[in-house]
């Protein structure tokens, strides 16, 4: 059984390998530029054909690297809370409030990335700009070099 949306790459590579749908076909190469030669622009299947061509080079890499998805779901899901927040900074009431909140959220939501737990970052990071922290070494607070 093929498995398409593991968070492994390994399965999805060896799938798309041993797939006997068209994707031994895909790597061979299709002849886009002679058969879209012959065909006028504007024609439903040279139209079809100018798609195909545009996007090639990603079904190409699809299909040879495990690594990539064949939609962008995951991507979408994680932005969603990003444009909620956004949308709700609407009403912080002062342009500054809603500027602060947009600092906020997008370091909620990049901790959230990172798998680091956004109120113990908080706090730690507040914490440490309070104790002092030298501005030289801010790099040493941001979410993906948190650690505890």
């Amino acid at each position: 059984r093929c498995i398409l949306s593991s968070s492994s790459e390994s399965p999805r590579l060896s799938c798309r390998e041993n797939s006997t749908s068209a994707a031994p076909y895909f790597r061979g190469g299709l002849p886009l530029t002679t058969n879209r030669a012959r065909l006028p622009a504007k024609a439903p299947l040279g139209e079809a054909l100018k798609y195909i061509a545009k996007y090639w080079d990603g079904l190409c890499l699809f299909l040879t690297d495990g690594r990539i998805e064949m939609d962008s779901n995951a991507v979408e899901r994680t932005s969603r809370p990003i444009a909620l927040n956004r949308k709700n900074a609407l009403f912080a009431g002062h342009d500054a409030g809603a500027t602060n909140w947009g600092i906020i959220a997008s370091l909620i939501e990049t901790c959230k990335l990172n798998s680091v737990d956004p109120h113990a970052y908080l706090a730690d990071t507040f914490t440490a700009m309070v104790a002092g922290h030298k501005q030289s070494q801010i790099n040493d607070l941001l979410p993906w070099n948190y650690v505890k």
